[in-house]
């Protein structure tokens, strides 16, 4: 948990550094999984190169088709909880301003991510009947943007097992929490921030890398609703009280329009968080008033289109948008290029023992609008990646804990991987020189690196060290010691 200290620190020291000859505090890595989806690490590559990957469609999971949810439902988070899933989204069946009071939060749960059902809970009377999967109403505008999140502080109370954050600029972001994430109650009548304009999903979660609670929330990059929908962030240590605003920046590239951001610890690396979020491109028609008429889209809800993009940070107020390529583009169809259509949910959740998933709202406005599932290989958002010619990667230097190093890889059957260890001036550490590296072949979730048939690499726990990475036709997804 030290690690965001050294981070400060040393950013401008490793900015300025690059050549053995220089010297610089290294990073501290520890046990921690390295993923590929930002610079981090990476001091040099010789013909290799970052590639991000893209999702597979996996097909239609829910149907928004309840007469509380409907064509406008939206704004969808999905939580694991030890093999159980839950989704949470607003239901509402026709257009309206935000925050009226005919949105309702839904619930839908499964055991394997992939068939989901919608129990009748019982807990809100919708249109005469309890028969429903209602988890909140009469809430409004709270029940606009309802972003629940399972409390991974070790500190919360048992019947604070869950907590969320709802709202618009009219009401600010009102905070509830929950025993079962079924039956939720405020944590106080005033909102508990106030400072934004939140007309979006405001996602909230507590972070195990920096010790606090963080929330991004929606902002514009000028005054009121003016410039491009952008993120802000705050933390907390209570839930209640609530830093001052920063807004989030983005490196090196230009604004576009972020409607949603969906920022969350992800679950194999939980000290980077990734931002799968929606792109908004206002006034980038593509269906005709004709085709709309066809498809039954709301005649407000086709003048613009969206895609996914992935960005992500390791906290504090800065986005490393490595891609500003589309990570999920829209699918084929027309009923995909409408206004507000592709946006995911909150959380990549692990579905099979080598894949995760996304999830994204589709066809919205539509008749047809639903929740579709998209499945990648763990890790697998980003890559080292060379060709056939092979290529190599140079990390900055960095201390590690454990006693191997494990990678997540993919080779062709000419390919391979051959991992050096150096010393933080760039010299050969005898016993691990890429001479004595045993060729890394297959494909693979988890394995380890051997060099002179042993894989213990505990004698150089701690110490500073550099890695150079050879691929020839292969994929390096992640890495880590343990």
């Amino acid at each position: 948990m030290k690690k965001q200290l050294f981070i400060t620190l040393f950013v401008v020291a490793f900015a300025f550094s690059g050549s053995y000859g220089q010297k610089a505090e290294p990073f501290l890595i520890g046990s921690d999984r390295e993923l590929f989806v930002d610079q981090y690490l990476i001091a040099s590559l010789e013909k290799a190169q970052i590639t991000l990957h893209h999702p597979e469609d996996k097909g239609k999971v829910l149907d928004f088709d309840k007469p509380w949810e409907g064509a406008f439902s939206a704004y969808v988070t999905i939580i694991e909880e030890d093999g159980f899933f839950r989704a949470y989204y607003r239901g509402v069946p026709s257009a309206g301003k935000d925050g009226n009071s005919s949105e309702v939060t839904c619930y839908a749960e499964s055991r394997d991510g992939i068939h989901w059902e919608k129990p009748d809970l019982g807990i809100y009377e919708i249109e005469g009947s309890k028969n429903n999967n209602v988890i909140l109403a009469n809430e409004a505008p709270v029940t606009h943007n309802f972003s629940p999140f399972l409390d991974s502080n070790p500190a919360a109370k048992p019947n604070e097992k869950f907590k969320a954050l709802g709202g618009t600029s009219k009401s600010g972001l009102v905070a509830f929490t929950s025993a079962d994430g079924k039956n939720w109650r405020k944590v106080q009548e005033e909102a508990v921030f106030t400072q934004g304009v939140f007309d979006s999903q405001n996602v909230s979660f507590w972070s195990e890398e920096e010790q606090v609670y963080v929330c991004y929330f929606r902002s514009w990059t000028g005054k009121g609703y003016k410039g491009f929908r952008s993120v802000s962030r705050t933390t907390s240590e209570d839930f209640i009280h609530w830093t001052d605003p920063e807004p989030m920046g983005f490196g090196n590239t230009p604004y576009e329009h972020l409607y949603t951001q969906q920022t969350s610890p992800y679950f194999r690396a939980p000290h980077i968080y990734l931002a799968i979020g929606a792109r908004f491109m206002p006034n980038r028609k593509v269906v005709s008033d004709a085709e709309a008429e066809k498809l039954g889209v709301n005649p407000n809800y086709y003048n613009d289109c969206s895609d996914v993009i992935l960005m992500s940070s390791r906290g504090g107020n800065q986005y490393e948008r490595q891609f500003m390529e589309s990570f999920i583009r829209p699918g084929i169809g027309l009923q995909n290029w409408v206004s507000r259509s592709n946006y995911p949910a909150l959380n990549v959740v692990q579905t099979g023992k080598t894949e995760m998933s996304i999830y994204v709202n589709q066809d919205y406005a539509q008749p047809s609008a639903h929740l579709r599932r998209y499945a990648l290989r763990l890790d697998g958002f980003a890559s080292l990646s060379a060709g056939y010619e092979g290529g190599e990667m140079l990390t900055k230097p960095f201390t590690f804990e454990g006693k191997a190093l494990e990678l997540n890889y993919s080779t062709s059957a000419a390919g391979e991987i051959r991992i050096e260890l150096l010393d933080e001036n760039g010299n050969k550490i005898p016993g691990y020189s890429m001479e004595e590296a045993q060729p890394v072949i297959g494909n693979e979730i988890s394995r380890e690196v051997f060099w002179n048939g042993s894989s213990d690499v505990s004698e150089l726990s701690g110490k500073p060290i550099r890695m150079r990475v050879y691929l020839k036709d292969a994929d390096l997804f992640a890495f880590r010691f343990h």
